[in-house]
């Protein structure tokens, strides 16, 4: 059994002879390199006489029930399947070509969640894209008290939202006068917040008592690509423009989508300002790296340019993030675009991860300034597998609770953590690079 986060599998192996060779030069490359400590390899130790430990694993979900925002959704005419209903929520264009997005379902969209981007006037980064507007539908999930009876809404998947608001109703939460840590959640690519196995992972994060905000990115409303032409320099090279818009608008609608909650007059009064932290898969993972100031690649030529930054994150967790290929580096010419971020991140990676090769994450997570970690999975790959579910949420809510909320135990356990128990096969690959921020 497996959590698919990036569709079937079989289109996640798939990669060009271009790509694997520069791969293996990669390997070569960085096995000669030495780095600066006796952990820089993959599979290494904390070194430096750290003492280690290996924690038992969290409990999942956590101990909140959770409830959700508004998404009501009317099923009954063309998204009647999973697949149709996906299909809109992905923003995936209908075979004749014509476009589909989740607003198309929306039943009450007065009182959904959604936010309208303006990309700037920036060819560079936006492409055809720059001075248009585009919306994105926003799904918030928080901790809620068990005594929430609010209805489940029932999804064509067989999943549900759980305790839905309905209408103008204002969220529930588990105590009232509490304000909560917040966390921007950025899903794969041409994924969403409901789709696959991303709302799994979304709930783990709100049980544990985070205010959890999820723009629906509808990627494939920017270009066509999929998970597998991301592991295929050449396929990216040839869409370069429509892909780096694509990238580009991602941490504008997360950014978009705080602001929207942090001043809404339903939300802002129980949200921590001060406590904001961020979690992104695969494409989600570089969303994190672009809020966080790191500038991406443009042309083929490698040239990079920042995005911005949004000050507010304090720390980001990527789940197989995306850190380009060996021959396309996300973060332009050796990754040096990432050397001016100093946002605390944690990189989650499966050594056998050819979208997202654990090599090319290593290369740039050595050039971030600030508290940074990487943890691999032995023998994981570009999906969450059922095994290794404890060991990804042990990590990641350690170093959410360390570094957004400050918990006083999570950072002694976060700095001599180097394993999960049980599980899979996660292996502590870079240790913390600084002292943990006060």
């Amino acid at each position: 059994m497996s959590l698919n986060l990036e569709g079937n599998a079989q289109a996640a192996r798939k990669r060009s002879g271009a790509a694997l060779l520069g791969l293996l030069a990669l390997t070569v490359a960085l096995a000669g390199c030495g780095g600066n400590s006796d952990d820089d390899s993959v599979g290494g130790s904390t070194g430096g006489g750290t003492v280690k430990t290996s924690v038992a694993p969290l409990t999942l979900p956590g101990p909140y029930p959770i409830a959700c925002s508004n998404v009501a959704q009317d099923f009954s005419g063309t998204a009647q399947s999973a697949a149709q209903a996906q299909a809109y929520w992905e923003g995936r264009p209908a075979s004749d070509g014509s476009t589909r997005y989740a607003t198309d379902l929306l039943t009450d969209p007065g009182n959904a969640l959604s936010v309208t981007v303006n990309a700037p006037d920036n060819t560079t980064l936006f492409g055809s894209f720059a001075g248009k507007l585009a919306q994105f539908v926003v799904l918030v999930c928080y901790p809620t008290s068990a005594d929430n009876a609010r209805s489940d809404f029932a999804l064509p998947t067989g999943k549900v939202v759980p305790r839905m608001q309905t209408g103008a109703q204002p969220p529930l939460f588990a105590n009232e006068s509490t304000r909560y840590p917040v966390l921007a959640f950025s899903h794969g690519l041409a994924g969403s917040p409901l789709s696959g196995d991303y709302f799994v992972v979304l709930s783990w994060l709100a049980s544990f008592g985070y205010v959890v905000v999820a723009p629906f990115h509808g990627d494939p409303r920017f270009t066509n690509l999929q998970i597998a032409d991301f592991g295929d320099a050449l396929t990216v090279l040839s869409h370069l423009s429509d892909a780096v818009a694509m990238q580009a608008l991602r941490p504008l609608s997360v950014t978009a989508s705080l602001d929207l909650v942090l001043a809404h007059p339903q939300w802002r009064d129980h949200l921590d300002s001060a406590q904001i932290g961020g979690f992104g898969t695969s494409i989600g993972g570089e969303t994190m790296m672009l809020m966080g100031g790191a500038a991406l690649t443009t042309t083929a030529g490698l040239a990079s340019t920042s995005v911005g930054v949004d000050h507010r994150i304090k720390a980001a967790v990527g789940y197989v993030p995306y850190f380009g290929q060996p021959l396309l580096p996300a973060f332009g010419r050796d990754q040096q675009g990432l050397d001016s971020v100093t946002l605390p991140f944690l990189a989650i990676s499966g050594t056998s991860d050819r979208i997202a090769p654990v090599l090319v994450t290593q290369q740039g997570m050595t050039r971030l300034g600030g508290t940074r970690q990487l943890v691999s999975l032995t023998g994981g790959d570009h999906e969450l597998n059922a095994s290794s579910s404890a060991d990804v949420m042990t990590w990641s809510v350690t170093f959410l609770d360390a570094l957004v909320r400050g918990t006083p135990s999570a950072r002694a356990t976060l700095t001599t953590m180097t394993s999960v128990e049980g599980g899979g096969d996660d292996r502590l690959v870079l240790p913390l690079s600084s002292p943990l921020a006060p």
